[in-house]
């Protein structure tokens, strides 16, 4: 099939996929979205949302329909590396024997992460960089595609383990979910305090994600288009003599190249979904906050009048 052909078919398929999830999922439809990208180009997702809006269910119900294995991994201040990793036990035998954690699945999602001490959320970034895991010197490669879903709660930050800028470096997109509106809310109610189940149908498999991850490296960019993105994540650093005053002023720290990366990467994902066979600038703004969010690092002036990281990256576009 050809790369044309093999967008166009995407272009179905993604709305085909979005219905199938819309049967459970009400609404979220910028979350679903985004989670889908960060799957079609092979990068992780960090949630951030309050307690009680279907972050698992939303993940169940899109591993589902991709035909993906699904595994949810409740992070606590006393879960160590070998209670997701796995770990080596001697069988009858006297041979040993690993067994494998739930981390040795397609799709995890890592629920509470800063609740849980920094050894083991190392573990979990291993995983996520490497798409292995080592365990007593020998390496297990994990079944691709793999992707993380991490969740964080707002809320409470008491007893918590914020995740380092390195390691939130990690993430791909950092997507904030929102509560539902009040006609969505209503729906909500009426679907799940009636006796209705709905049934998911896989319209995809292991074989046709790594299919697309590998279509969405192939599309051509643009010259400019690049430079845009490049720019832009440069223009988010303070620590620069080109960086504004408005940056100096609020800023600590920028993204790093990873950013710039990341948002090419989405914004080839973002052009397919649309049937468009090379992204443009304005696919780069579709994916920008996502991409920025948890990346720039703002200081005590911005967050003591208010101003949060969409009103800085409002600013920069």
């Amino acid at each position: 099939m050809s790369d044309v052909a093999a967008i166009e078919r995407l272009v179905v398929k993604h709305a085909e996929l979005k219905k199938e999830i819309a049967k459970i999922i009400v609404g979220q439809d910028e979350v679903i979205e985004q989670i889908l990208l960060s799957i079609y180009t092979g990068g992780h997702s960090l949630l951030i949302g309050v307690p009680g809006l279907a972050k698992t269910l939303m993940v169940n119900t899109i591993a589902q329909a991709l035909g993906l294995d699904f595994k949810r991994i409740q992070f606590t201040p006393d879960l160590m590396p070998s209670d997701i990793l796995g770990s080596e036990i001697l069988d009858q035998n006297r041979n040993f024997k690993f067994l494998k954690g739930p981390i040795f699945s397609n799709i995890i999602l890592a629920d509470e992460i800063n609740r849980t001490p920094p050894k083991t959320q190392a573990a979990l970034l291993e995983a996520m960089q490497e798409r292995a895991v080592t365990i007593a010197g020998h390496q297990h490669k994990l079944e691709l595609p793999y992707f993380v879903l991490a969740t964080q709660n707002p809320i409470e930050q008491e007893g918590t383990y914020p995740l380092p800028e390195a390691q939130l470096d990690r993430f791909m997109f950092a997507i904030e979910l929102k509560y539902p509106t009040i006609a969505e809310e209503i729906q909500v109610v009426k679907n799940t305090t009636a006796n209705i189940k709905q049934v998911i149908n896989p319209l995809f498999n292991a074989q046709d994600i790594i299919a697309v991850q590998e279509l969405v490296r192939r599309i051509p960019v643009a010259d400019n288009v690049v430079e845009y993105a490049v720019k832009l994540v440069n223009s988010t650093r303070p620590n620069l003599d080109s960086a504004s005053d408005y940056v100096k002023q609020y800023l600590d720290w920028g993204a790093g190249p990873r950013a710039s990366q990341n948002l090419i990467l989405s914004a080839k994902a973002n052009a397919a979904i649309h049937g468009k066979f090379s992204p443009d600038i304005e696919d780069v703004h579709a994916v920008v906050k996502g991409i920025l969010r948890h990346r720039i690092i703002k200081n005590y002036k911005a967050e003591a009048e208010g101003i949060t990281e969409e009103d800085i990256i409002d600013k920069l576009l």
